[in-house]
């Protein structure tokens, strides 16, 4: 399988190292199977001879698009991992060049893939509207603002929607290549991983910090300071928007625009969160713990968290 590695300058070091290792690893691997499949053949690419990653590594490189077409083509991620930094990273004249070629690289066909900031870049060339997809969790809050025709599910490590996949943060690179692997050999994939000691990790949400993404935007972290104020006496949009100084279609834009739900949905994830926590760090019974965070009785609380335990057991089948 032949598979083009997209660099642009700034690249983030590990994300490009980390997509070469995986498949150099699993080439090493294969005379392990019985029945070995071919090898994997990775060509570096970009719109200039040469690139520097972050860290100041020069990276020689062929012209994307003369090289014959590869089954995969991937988008490491950029080295920008803060959203001012990234938004003038995406302005420059190699990643508009990049655009340009990635969507002809699509028109012929090829199979495109992306991990953490590299999602941005795949987003630039509009490929991804009306997609699902995912990206870097921390940055989330920007993808959707940026790019508001994407199906945007930033709680998913990867997502391969065919002929496009998008992988989540940083090490997201990992569950990328091993993905292009799994296509030719499940049984290859799994090897690597276990020499690599990858642990299978469908969802980023259970490493996503619900404090920095509200904390991007000053009214939606108003609105957390005012919902962890307000667990036990209940939510209600009126009196939220009210002593926010907001209007009640403000407050659930801005809310959706940067943590992809409802004011409503929010403030039961918090008392779920908080619950949780209680649980873990007090003596306190459920029935004490319900009246603490709103609910009428433990049996509520009880019911409302097999049910997240139950869908958080589908995401992850549904992931795999």
């Amino acid at each position: 399988m032949n598979i083009s590695v997209l660099v642009l300058d700034g690249a983030f070091d590990t994300g490009l190292a980390t997509v070469l290792d995986v498949f150099g690893t699993a080439n090493e691997l294969a005379g392990l199977l019985p029945e070995p499949p071919a090898r994997f053949s990775t060509t570096i690419v970009g719109v200039r001879d040469r690139a520097l990653t972050a860290q100041g590594l020069q990276v020689p490189m062929s012209a994307i698009g003369s090289e014959p077409a590869p089954d995969w083509l991937l988008i490491p991620a950029l080295g920008q991992k803060m959203p001012d930094p990234l938004g003038k990273a995406l302005l420059r004249p190699d990643v508009a060049e990049a655009v340009v070629a990635l969507r002809d690289a699509a028109k012929a066909g090829a199979r495109i893939g992306a991990a953490c900031i590299g999602t941005f870049v795949l987003a630039e060339t509009g490929l991804l509207d009306g997609r699902p997809s995912t990206t870097t969790w921390w940055l989330a809050p920007m993808f959707r603002q940026r790019y508001p025709q994407v199906r945007l599910d930033a709680s998913r490590m990867l997502i391969n929607d065919g002929q496009l996949a998008t992988a989540g943060a940083a090490l997201g690179h990992i569950d990328l290549a091993l993905m292009v692997i799994r296509q030719t050999s499940p049984e290859l994939a799994a090897l690597t991983a276990k020499y690599l000691i990858v642990d299978s990790r469908p969802l980023q949400s259970a490493y996503a910090i619900s404090d920095h993404l509200a904390h991007s935007n000053p009214l939606v972290e108003r609105f957390e300071r005012w919902a962890r104020g307000h667990l036990a006496a209940g939510f209600n949009l009126d009196e939220a928007a009210a002593a926010l100084g907001a209007s009640k279609r403000t407050l659930s834009r801005r809310v959706n625009d940067v943590l992809g739900k409802t004011p409503l949905s929010y403030f039961q994830d918090l008392r779920v969160e908080q619950a949780v926590h209680l649980l873990k760090t007090t003596s306190d019974s459920v029935d004490e713990i319900a009246a603490k965070v709103g609910y009428g009785d433990g049996v509520t609380l009880r019911n409302l968290l097999r049910r997240r335990l139950r869908k958080g057991v589908r995401e992850i089948r549904a992931a795999n």
